[in-house]
């Protein structure tokens, strides 16, 4: 489900708090080792009844809220894409249209660069990215200039016209709210209305680089940008539809608590709310007013929503028939082993997929120490790390395919970039860095490392290393949490680089402790040689602002920054500003995307070790049950289908 209400427009602080979220929540992968021969003994589970032609799925977890402004869980996320369909799907790295005609674009002039006049007092956005009144001594960028040699000054007086996006989303005119009232574009701009009330929780960020938006047909709405502000996920610039007719009669600041929003809300989707017995399950049947009845879908009369916390009894209700589908948000990632076992033996189909997450080898490129300018003094960490042939030769001594094909059970890969293979902006020319210690000792003789003893079981010694004292021995810290997954990965690490003469002293911290905020947290305080963490984006767009300079945690910002490897570089900095800059349908676009992957593979600032995985299952007669990286679990529900349903 993708809309502007589904939070893909974030400040940047929330990618790094995103790292936390990330650590807190998903790094239990490996807590508990997967049973090899059969199920743990769940704890007493009572079965909700499954009427006939009902299918259900059980969730680890109950749905929060089902207001889409009061940041629903995952599992409510899952429950949401049964009642409302789309209005906009992410699958596969891509967008596609669900309740509009189409996507936008600028090759069809729904997407379009308006040239407007601009006064002192008008609120813009800078030529540095700062929404302001323009005033004098404002940098801007005149209609037309989308770099930034082409960037002037503002005096105050003289005439300006500037850029502004315009963008038209066509409805579909077929789609009706579960009652059978029409939904039309002022739902949208009524969801539009909503999320920008003060009392509405969530982020503003998308609200306040708005100038408009309007219908001006029943199936037409327009956004309006505020004037230099470009926006590349300008696609899904549509706010998911909210029912006016219900909704209106409550305040923005009760809707939260009420009912009719939070807990049985109307949608247009395959299914409608019926019944929430809390603690236990959730009933939908089917919408009769779904503009894909005809075709068919729904499948099924009933949708049973059950919740399980506990991995281990949420498969044995799936072994026993009580569970159809397993949601992801069950956590199913410690029983890999068990429910590969499950398939093999025909009781089960598992699913796989590789997340938006990605667990990351930090290099501590600039630790803060190093923040007053003055290196390997005052008891600085030596710069063992600036040369990026070090960097890389850690990467090629780094066995991170044995990782994915033995902790991960193959299930998924390493990443050659922060943008994964199978995105459209990926580019397959950057170095890919696979396992090959003779390479990887190779470039560390080229920086001056080198084996005075002739013991190859021995870390190498620095002879000619630039700011590295002579004899320093080539030993690296590595810090993680105490996850299994994570001890599991250490262990292949320190023994791949032992290969080529790199040697890795390991230690584990508390997840609180390694992620307190800066200067205290390992982390965000940027004090380690190499340390593990995970980061996830949450849109369409790789995230090559993750390494820019100014995202770099200190002091002057608070310890807040996703950069935590204290990478500097002018030519990424500019190459990443170039990106988001472009639109999607310019060649500048995946040009600059591209220049910002080949720059990064070079550099490496931090090493890519393995996608998250997402995990899911299904009873061995479910067909239609399909994880995609990018999609919501439940994107197609409406054709979920079991039994003899699936040999039609």
């Amino acid at each position: 489900m993708s809309g502007k209400n589904s939070g893909l427009h974030r400040p940047i602080i929330f990618l790094a708090l995103l790292i936390f979220v990330l650590s807190s929540c998903i790094l239990p992968l490996g807590e508990k080792t997967a049973p090899a021969a059969k199920v743990t003994p769940p704890p007493p589970v009572t079965p909700t009844p499954v009427p006939p032609g009902g299918l259900t799925i059980c969730l680890g977890e109950e749905p929060n809220t089902l207001y889409p402004f009061a940041s629903p869980n995952d599992a409510a996320l899952s429950v949401l894409a049964a009642i409302d369909d789309g209005p906009i799907d992410t699958l596969d790295y891509n967008y596609q249209p669900v309740i509009l005609k189409k996507l936008p674009s600028l090759a069809d002039g729904d997407a379009q660069l308006v040239p407007v006049s601009v006064k002192a007092g008008t609120e813009i956005v800078d030529a540095n990215g700062n929404l302001t009144a323009l005033g004098t001594g404002t940098p801007v960028r005149p209609s037309s200039c989308r770099g930034d040699g082409c960037v002037l000054t503002y005096d105050g007086v003289s005439p300006l016209q500037m850029d502004q996006m315009l963008v038209t989303f066509n409805m579909r005119s077929d789609i009706t709210w579960s009652d059978g009232t029409p939904l039309t574009a002022d739902d949208s701009v009524y969801a539009y209305q909503l999320a920008a009330d003060k009392d509405s929780p969530g982020s503003k960020f998308q609200i306040v680089h708005t100038q408009a938006y309007e219908s001006t047909d029943p199936d037409i709405v327009q956004w309006w940008g505020i004037p230099g502000y470009f926006d590349p996920s300008f696609v899904t610039d549509f706010w998911t539809p909210a029912p006016r007719h219900i909704w209106s009669q409550f305040k923005a600041a009760e809707l939260p608590q009420i009912d009719v929003a939070a807990r049985s809300p109307m949608g247009w989707g395959p299914y409608m709310m019926k019944e929430w017995i809390a603690g236990d399950h959730m009933t939908l049947t089917k919408n009769p007013y779904y503009f894909r009845t005809a075709h068919g879908y729904p499948k099924f009369d009933q949708l049973i929503f059950r919740f399980i916390s506990d991995p281990n009894a949420a498969i044995s209700e799936l072994a026993a028939g009580r569970c159809d589908i397993l949601d992801p948000s069950v956590h199913l990632d410690t029983q890999v082993a068990l429910l590969e076992q499950l398939q093999q033996s025909g009781k089960v189909h598992a699913s796989f997929a590789q997340g938006m997450a990605i667990e990351w080898l930090g290099l501590g490129l600039a630790p803060a120490t190093y923040d007053d300018g003055i290196n390997t003094v005052k008891g600085d960490r030596q710069d063992i790390l600036a040369d990026p042939r070090t960097r890389q030769a850690i990467a090629l001594c780094l066995d991170r395919q044995k990782v994915v094909d033995t902790v991960l059970f193959g299930q998924s890969s390493v990443p050659l970039s922060f943008v994964p293979t199978d995105h459209p902006l990926y580019d397959a020319g950057v170095p890919s860095y696979k396992f090959d210690p003779a390479a990887g000792i190779q470039l560390l003789e080229q920086v001056g490392w080198k084996d005075l003893d002739g013991n190859p079981a021995t870390p190498l010694q620095a002879v000619s290393v630039r700011n590295v004292a002579a004899g320093t021995s080539l030993t690296l810290n590595y810090y993680s949490t105490p996850a299994l997954q994570r001890r599991q990965a250490a262990d292949i690490f320190s023994q791949s680089l032992a290969k080529c003469g790199i040697g890795l002293s390991s230690k584990y911290y508390d997840q609180n402790e390694l992620y307190a905020p800066g200067p205290i947290g390992s982390l965000f305080g940027r004090h380690f040689d190499l340390i593990e963490y995970a980061m996830a984006n949450d849109s369409l767009e790789p995230p090559c602002d993750w390494f820019t300079s100014s995202e770099m945690p200190n002091a002057t910002n608070h310890w807040v920054g996703t950069n935590v490897t204290g990478y500097q570089n002018v030519d990424y900095d500019t190459a990443c500003h170039n990106a988001r800059l472009a639109l999607p349908g310019e060649k500048s676009y995946s040009d600059a995307y591209h220049q910002v992957q080949a720059i990064f593979a070079t550099d490496l600032p931090a090493i890519p070790l393995y996608f998250r995985l997402k995990v899911a299952a299904s009873g061995a007669d479910v067909c239609h049950f399909d994880l995609d990286p990018t999609a919501n679990p439940l994107w197609n529900v409406e054709a979920f289908d079991k039994g003899q349903g699936c040999k039609q």
